[in-house]
């Protein structure tokens, strides 16, 4: 419904007369016309009175319009990604030179999936202290109790794990599920099994932050890598201070968070369930807590 919405704002906008987008598509049912197609001819017909009468009664000035695209087209993309993007497009332009056309389409789609893989969207983060929020995009692999890694430095043994898979196709940019300080960072090298079996939790390459939340809970998020997933990128240090909802790292293709949670909790999510890093709320401290006002980043 959005490109819908941005497509019917350009043809609405005062840069585009009624006149002139009554002109644009007479000459396009005239081409299905012309082709033998009456179906096309019909729908082009309608299509061309409803967006007509449209261009009448709204006006829509252009910065909304251009606003609206960027919201919607043009997502940002993580700085990890440029190499990754400079180095296809640069194979791209090399196999057109050498090889046509045909070679480049396929290099041209391979760069195409590496922006996608690497967008990173602006999200809204709900604000409260006693929130978890979810710290990447992805499903719900599993909901369990126990005792944590020792490791992680959490003191106790009755804890809440939340893990979240993220395959190939997700935003893999990671985001800080609460408030606080980073009082510990550690890297634990290991094997590459897929990120959606249990084992990987305790084999795979990894690296934790365990942080003191303002709210006065310590916690602990885990970077696991997957299958595919051959790295790992943290830009937080110990001492460091995050904001519910900052960025603090990437996974490059495909991989799992663990999130490591001290009883009492309410969970508000189910196995299965998609997560929206920076915007799904995992569990909260408190029963009922009231949303304050999101943080946008």
């Amino acid at each position: 419904m959005k490109n819908l919405g941005t497509f019917n704002a350009i043809l609405t906008t005062k840069l585009y007369s009624p006149f002139k987008i009554n002109m644009v598509f007479t000459i396009l049912q005239a081409i299905g016309y012309l082709y033998n197609t009456p179906k096309n001819f019909f729908l082009l017909f309608i299509f061309n009175q409803t967006v007509y009468g449209l261009s009448i009664q709204k006006k829509v000035h252009i910065v909304p319009i251009i606003k609206s695209i960027r919201q919607t087209v043009l997502i940002p993309i993580h700085p990890a990604g440029y190499p990754f993007i400079g180095i296809s497009l640069a194979t791209t332009a090399l196999l057109y030179y050498l090889l046509g056309p045909y070679p480049m389409f396929i290099g041209f789609l391979i760069s195409l999936w590496c922006i996608y893989f690497f967008r990173n969207p602006v999200r809204y983060t709900p604000q409260h202290q006693s929130l978890i929020i979810s710290p990447a995009d992805g499903r719900i692999l599993s909901i369990t109790e126990g005792m944590p890694p020792k490791k992680l430095g959490l003191i106790g043994a009755d804890f809440t794990k939340i893990s979240i898979f993220m395959n190939i196709f997700d935003v893999h940019v990671n985001r800080s599920p609460m408030e606080g300080q980073v009082v510990k960072k550690s890297y634990f090298p290991g094997s590459f099994f897929d990120a959606s079996l249990d084992k990987a939790s305790e084999k795979n390459e990894q690296l934790s932050i365990t942080m003191n939340t303002i709210y006065g809970k310590k916690i602990a998020f885990v970077q696991i890598a997957g299958l595919v997933a051959r790295r790992i990128l943290c830009n937080v240090s110990q001492g460091s201070e995050l904001k519910c909802g900052q960025q603090f790292g990437i996974i490059r293709f495909g991989s799992r968070v663990d999130l490591w949670l001290p009883n009492p909790i309410f969970t508000k999510v189910l196995v299965g369930q998609r997560t929206y890093a920076g915007e799904t709320i995992l569990a909260d401290f408190e029963p009922g807590a009231k949303l304050n006002e999101a943080r946008i980043e």
